[in-house]
């Protein structure tokens, strides 16, 4: 029974990962929930009810605890326990359909929609189930625990794309249904967010910064495709795309990629070599991947205007997701500068990227682009021209220079402005979070940042 235990808690994983990737009536869904409902059929024929749990962050039968399913479960634990799941249970006489439903509960009923989970059961006819309760968020939060779990929430991130580059180096087998679920988690925790991650977040481990900036890559782009209407699978391509679109990159040694002096002829070779080394490996992986990665990862340097690297036999413009891929890159390289007191605050960024306009990057897109982040980002903290300081609370993609201002000091707090509304006031400068604008963090409910950086290193733009 135990085995039959484990197995069933793997394929309530599964249901639950691809009922977020997929539609209630997609194959893929309905292939993972059938085994979930066969397997939980087999256990009910000599019980009344099976009941699962989460105990201390570990997955729970009865009296029982697995610990050694930590590893397996992870992604299991951690989505129940986000979501406030403390326990489930199944009883016998369980429908294939109340449990399509009942995932599709899980997966994709908003909790701050006004429906209670027992009208939601009795809605859609689920007889047979009963969780434990959805806890609310809890109130009296402070911004500050909100900053540190979001803080916490983004380092794991990091650590999920350590591991799906480090399988792809290692030439081990992908498990894409992971892959996809947990890309799709990235992108509802953190797209949108990228100056206030940039806020947050100050990498000191030198290993981690190329990791740091593939995750904020593969979210910007997920973020550009996502205001460009595409679908969400479409979405979830692009971001996978754009996570390993740099494996070649990672998978030439360190030395040759950070060395301070000038690289030899030799070194130089390989480095301009990294997008066919990095297409040679994805192409291993077409068959769990598909071809867009390998597309993506063979461009990314192409340029625009076709001058860039590996020079291309046919005579075509790079695919739209390279070119996407390519803008996101460079934003984000020149961003995170700025954590190494580099000055490269956003309207300078917008100002280097427009100069390539036509050149490096493809026009339409690019100005696409900057029409959804604007010159200023959400998040952005600037000065404006009559002294006061704020922080930018949404752009303005008709005029990306005129955003709406929430005032932090010295005078009129919490006073909202829209630029686009007041031609007498404009931005005079952004501040860097990590310097001198540090300390109205605390203004906007983040932490001050900690003394230090990041310690030595850039970030390379591709």
């Amino acid at each position: 029974m135990r085995d039959k235990i484990k197995i069933c808690f793997i394929y309530l994983m599964n249901a639950i990962q691809a009922g977020k990737i997929y539609t209630g009536d997609h194959p893929k869904f309905k292939e993972y929930l059938n085994r979930l409902h066969v397997i939980v059929q087999e256990i009910l024929e000599d019980r009344k009810e099976l009941v699962l749990g989460i105990i201390g962050g570990e997955a729970a039968w009865e009296d029982e605890i697995f610990f050694n399913l930590r590893g397996k479960l992870g992604l299991l634990i951690d989505f129940l326990e986000k979501n406030g799941v403390e326990r489930i249970i199944f009883q016998q006489g369980l429908r294939f359909e109340e449990l399509r439903e009942f995932i599709i509960f899980l997966t994709r009923v908003k909790r701050q929609e006004k429906i209670s989970e027992q009208e939601y059961f009795n809605l859609h006819g689920i007889q047979n189930i009963r969780a434990g309760k959805l806890r609310a968020l809890v109130k009296g939060e402070t911004a500050a625990t909100a900053a540190e779990e979001t803080r916490t929430r983004y380092e794991g991130s990091v650590r999920t794309v350590s591991h799906a580059l480090n399988v792809v180096l290692e030439r081990e087998d992908i498990d894409y249904l992971d892959l996809r679920f947990n890309v799709l988690g990235i992108m509802e925790d953190f797209v949108g967010r990228h100056q206030e991650l940039l806020n947050l977040v100050s990498v000191k481990r030198r290993d981690l910064i190329t990791f740091v900036h593939l995750l904020n890559v593969t979210l910007l782009t997920m973020f550009f495709a996502s205001k460009l209407q595409f679908a969400k699978d479409d979405v979830l391509d692009l971001g996978i795309a754009a996570l390993y679109h740099d494996v070649g990159k990672l998978y030439i040694s360190l030395k040759v990629i950070q060395k301070e002096s000038k690289l030899s002829e030799g070194e130089f070779l390989q480095v301009r070599n990294h997008p066919l080394l990095g297409a040679s490996i994805l192409e291993g992986y077409k068959d769990a991947l598909g071809i867009l990665p390998v597309v993506v990862c063979y461009e990314h340097h192409l340029r625009h205007d076709m001058t860039g690297y590996p020079k291309s036999p046919y005579a075509r413009k790079p695919h739209p997701a390279s070119m996407m891929v390519s803008i996101c890159d460079v934003y984000d390289a020149l961003a995170l500068k700025r954590s190494y007191k580099k000055d490269y605050p956003p309207e300078k960024i917008h100002e280097l990227m427009m100069l390539e306009r036509g050149k490096t990057f493809e026009p339409q897109l690019l100005d696409k682009f900057f029409q959804f982040m604007g010159v200023w980002p959400i998040g952005t903290l600037v000065t404006l021209n009559d002294e006061r300081v704020g922080v930018v609370r949404a752009t303005n993609e008709t005029e990306i220079d005129r955003p709406s201002i929430q005032i932090l000091a010295p005078e009129n707090a919490g006073e909202t402005v829209d630029l686009a509304l007041r031609p007498d006031l404009r931005v005079v400068a952004s501040l860097n979070p990590q310097a001198e604008g540090g300390k109205y963090l605390p203004l906007i409910g983040q932490p001050a940042p900690p003394p230090g950086g990041i310690d030595d290193g850039e970030p390379d733009a591709g």
